[in-house]
């Protein structure tokens, strides 16, 4: 009988040692899974939550619309978007706190075609930089790092006479673009 309590305990103990170690198996392959996740990922798993983005000019509060390879588009209060490299955001507040592998990132498309489409729009802009500056007007070309911003007063069509400059902005000073 001795020997069938010595073997019961033996198994007791290999078996808390097999629930350790698959424990710590576990909790490891969570840390790794935890490394290849981006902040992007996160954010592709909270479209439609309101999030916080900051970025060196200022904090943008809105619901998350979209985002793509390489932007944010946020619906601030009032009906305005805005356009947000990710290169601009220095933080987030009401990400998700995982990422859905059902949702993907997002649109496939980077910021040049975003703002492509936006130049198309012809719609009236406002261009915040990361530091500090702004300007408004029409999107008029984009090429692979900048964009061409004819300047105008944002309540006005772009009309030659309207025109009151035009300035080129690389992609690398761009911190926001609203819709005016």
């Amino acid at each position: 009988m001795r020997w069938q309590d010595l073997f019961a305990d033996l198994e007791g103990q290999l078996r808390q040692a097999q629930l350790r170690e698959r424990d710590a198996e576990v909790a490891d392959r969570t840390r790794r899974e935890r490394a290849t996740v981006s902040w992007t990922d996160r954010a592709a798993a909270s479209i439609g939550a309101t999030l916080t983005v900051a970025t060196a000019a200022g904090r943008i509060t809105g619901r998350l619309d979209d985002l793509g390879q390489d932007w944010l588009l946020l619906e601030e209060s009032g009906r305005r978007s805005a356009l947000v490299p990710v290169a601009a955001v220095v933080g987030v507040v009401g990400l998700a706190v995982h990422a859905d592998d059902d949702h993907g990132l997002g649109r496939r498309f980077g910021l040049t075609v975003a703002l492509r489409a936006v130049s198309r729009d012809r719609a009236p802009v406002v261009v915040h930089d990361v530091v500090g500056g702004v300007a408004s007007g029409t999107i008029d070309r984009v090429g692979a790092d900048h964009f061409d911003l004819a300047e105008h007063p944002p309540d006005l069509p772009r009309r030659p006479e309207s025109v009151t400059g035009e300035r080129v902005v690389p992609f690398a000073g761009l911190a926001v673009v609203r819709r005016a």
